[in-house]
């Protein structure tokens, strides 16, 4: 049949749904694929860190041993545990909104960074234990694996925020599609938690959304990245 012949119960008014990854997320370079469907962006991840660490095994080419200071000027004490390959889906909304519900963070992954790593909120355990415990646990680049090996950031990624990229610079997600910057404005100003709304974020245009977007930042002082919950509907994790 020609077009000219076609009559109007034919036309598909359907709006074509874009499947493109927008460049934003093409930022996740630790990521082994990154999809859409049009409504979520999915990312899966061997959440294997790209810098050297004394928590890979002492045959791995990123081992290096390490003994001095951690986040906050704390010597650093190795914790027990080795990383581990973790495979994990994360599934954000590609339309992040705001969320009156405002679900609390869980323990476990959160969000995921730049290089691909498990972002975590500001405790070390169930009931809100206090992060600070851990905190000597952190290598030199701020991180550490838990007790199954599933290698993560509670605070600054200090290997993103210094060699991969810089400390205003965008460094990765939170599950309910909203971005997460360094500790520092465009401008080079420092933010603090007082700076920031319960949430640990705030509104305005970045070099990744000069329309303005909101966006979490990672702080000095706790609550680190999350305050009271996630900001819009989270998304999922899962292996």
């Amino acid at each position: 049949m020609s077009l000219a012949s076609c009559n109007s119960d034919d036309t598909d008014t359907t709006t074509p749904v874009s499947t493109e990854v927008p460049a934003v997320y093409k930022k996740i370079y630790g990521a082994t694929s990154i999809t859409s469907d049009g409504t979520y962006i999915t990312i899966k991840t061997k959440n294997l860190p790209d810098h050297k660490s004394p928590y890979y095994a002492a045959g791995n080419a990123l081992y290096e041993a390490y003994s001095g200071k951690t986040f906050s000027g704390v010597n650093f004490a190795k914790n027990p545990n080795t990383i581990a390959e973790y495979n994990a889906t994360v599934k954000i909304p590609l339309n992040p909104k705001v969320d009156a519900a405002h679900a609390a963070t869980p323990l476990g992954p959160i969000g995921i960074a730049l290089n691909g790593v498990a972002l975590f909120n500001q405790y070390a355990g169930p009931n809100n234990q206090a992060l600070t415990g851990e905190i000597a646990s952190f290598d030199k680049y701020y991180g550490h694996p838990q007790n199954t090996g599933v290698y993560h950031y509670h605070v600054e990624p200090l290997y993103l925020t210094t060699v991969k990229s810089t400390k205003s610079g965008l460094m990765g997600f939170l599950l309910d599609g909203f971005p997460v910057y360094g500790p520092q404005e465009e401008n080079g100003t420092t933010v603090t938690s007082s700076m920031l709304d319960a949430y640990h974020g705030h509104t305005h245009p970045t070099a990744d959304y000069p329309n303005g977007i909101y966006h979490y930042h990672f702080t000095a002082d706790a609550p680190y990245l999350n305050g009271s919950g996630y900001y819009g509907t989270p998304g999922t994790i899962t292996q």
